[in-house]
């Protein structure tokens, strides 16, 4: 494809994979580690733990916990922080419950593991499910608060852990101490600010209202249980959310990590604005009608709620789309558009994914680009044949 059918940056990634067979995956580092920075800029002094599931990929977790500002992974599978122990990553927080006994007696009968990796528990069930098991080494375990609005009966946010009140957060603090369980953080996930692009005024009017709320609610969460336990990390926010949760004295860490890749779906956010930094390039393999092309491949859906907010979104060349008839499909995908018609057999189609980490779910590999340079190529979690779920 001529690059003067491409913008400037895919213009760029064009020449650092000349050559290179497509479907392929890549990440920019300029525009990675500027990402980075505005994280730690927006965090205004908190350290940041690194959301694993929004990278997925050992190398680039190792580049950004490199950087100052940054400390600590939050990880999605108990499987992971095994493996990620195992190769050196220190202070790993499992942020989702497990039922995984396996996997938990394994961090249980490993004096490091069992050092580094920290679990969530939400309910006496869950304390009780890991006072079940074989604990030669104590769990440490933080405590997942509710972090949504409630508005009369309207539930604004994930549903997550049940525990909104300090009393309930106390009396599962306190059986887990019971039950030998080392009680050592509090997690609030504030997903309907963090995760929710700045669309309309309603949904800004839910963003503050929900900060207010959060301000108070979570102080006195936090004092209540520090009253039981020696907490060593209150965590909250998200990419979304960094530049309010840092106001939040309560909080000693915040969390982020869609925001190092800059997915479409922080597009619409007014106060920040992440740069692209990954990316995936499709091979034309199809010219079915004038103004069409059919690209090889490209069925990649985030999750989440159905739409076509979820659907891949072309970023070169310009003027292409997906037909609303048939999206994005598994093994091909048709575009249509003014540009087809100046593409052939081979040519190349970019996409940015709706979300972050979950298009590492689809290459075994990245290819590290800075400006025209081919800097590396690191394999994914599945490119080593880590899939955690």
């Amino acid at each position: 494809m001529p690059l003067s059918r491409v913008g400037p940056v895919t213009g760029s990634w064009e020449r650092a994979t000349a050559g290179r067979a497509a479907p392929l995956a890549l990440v920019d580092l300029e525009a990675f580690d500027a990402n980075a920075a505005d994280l730690v800029r927006r965090a205004a002094g908190k350290p940041v733990r690194v959301a694993s599931k929004s990278v997925r990929c050992r190398a680039l977790l190792r580049r950004v916990l490199d950087r100052p500002g940054f400390r600590g992974v939050m990880a999605y599978s108990v499987r992971e922080a095994l493996w990620l122990a195992a190769d050196g990553f220190t202070d790993l927080f499992v942020a989702y419950p497990s039922a995984d006994r396996e996997a938990l007696e394994a961090v249980a009968a490993n004096g490091h593991a069992a050092a580094q990796v920290t679990v969530t528990v939400d309910s006496a069930e869950h304390v009780a499910f890991l006072a079940a098991l074989r604990r030669p080494h104590p769990l440490r375990v933080a405590v997942d608060v509710d972090a949504s609005l409630r508005v009369g009966s309207l539930h604004l946010g994930v549903r997550r852990s049940p525990l909104r009140s300090a009393g309930q957060v106390v009396a599962v603090a306190r059986a887990a101490q019971a039950a030998g369980l080392d009680v050592v953080g509090l997690m609030f996930y504030d997903a309907q600010v963090a995760g929710l692009p700045d669309s309309s005024p309603a949904v800004r009017l839910v963003k503050a209202r929900s900060t207010r709320d959060l301000l108070g609610r979570r102080a006195e969460v936090v004092a209540a249980v520090r009253d039981v336990a020696g907490l060593e990390f209150v965590n909250g926010g998200g990419t979304g959310s960094l530049h309010v949760a840092s106001r939040d004295p309560s909080l000693t860490e915040l969390a982020a990590g869609s925001g190092l890749f800059g997915p479409t779906l922080f597009d619409g956010y007014r106060s920040f604005r992440p740069r692209p930094a990954a990316a995936f390039a499709l091979p034309v393999v199809r010219r079915p009608a004038p103004g069409v092309v059919t690209v090889f491949g490209g069925g990649y859906i985030a999750s989440g709620p159905p739409g076509w907010s979820r659907s891949p979104s072309v970023l070169a060349p310009r003027g292409l789309r997906l037909l609303r008839s048939e999206g994005a499909g598994e093994v091909q995908t048709p575009l249509r558009g003014r540009a087809a018609d100046g593409l052939g057999i081979g040519d190349r189609v970019w996409f940015r994914h709706a979300k972050a980490g979950e298009l590492c779910e689809r290459f075994d590999e990245l290819y590290l680009v800075r400006g025209d340079e081919l800097v590396d190529r690191v394999p994914t979690y599945r490119g080593e044949a880590a899939n955690f779920g």
